[in-house]
């Protein structure tokens, strides 16, 4: 079973916060964590991200981004990644993790699978699109965790 699960994108500051959150929301016995591979350390969720996951009723007003370590990766049950370069970095860094690291996308496009892309200083429109994609890849993880 997946108790813990971490979710990883680049910065931690779009998607991987808003991610968890998510699914905290809709599984709060389970515990969900989110870090970064590139964190920009101690800042908050972008504001455009923000303001959708308070829109959405999701708590990350007290985030502030984490830099992926060794014990996070040894920790989580499971990683979730946004997109296939991430999953491969983790696998450079962490080779022995790569069976427990996932994309977060995996059950998009009707199970296919679909990276996440980065919003990050890109428009308001851009973070809507992520984040109902984020919405969508979670609701696909709910049924499954």
């Amino acid at each position: 079973m997946f108790d813990h699960i971490l979710i990883v994108c680049t910065g931690n500051i779009c998607r991987s916060p808003v991610a968890a959150a998510m699914l905290r929301k809709r599984l709060p016995e389970r515990r969900f964590e989110s870090a970064g591979l590139g964190a920009l350390v101690g800042q908050g969720v972008d504001p455009k991200a923000l303001q959708l996951a308070m829109a959405d009723g999701l708590d990350v007003a007290g985030h502030q981004a984490r830099l992926l370590d060794d014990d996070m990766m040894t920790n989580a049950d499971l990683v979730l990644v946004m997109s296939d370069g991430q999953r491969r970095e983790i696998a450079n860094r962490w080779p022995e993790m790569l069976g427990k690291t996932m994309r977060l996308g995996k059950w998009l496009e009707d199970g296919d699978g679909r990276d996440i892309p980065d919003p990050y200083r890109k428009s308001h429109d851009v973070f809507k699109h992520v984040h109902r994609m984020l919405l969508q890849a979670t609701d696909g993880w709910v049924s499954r965790l």
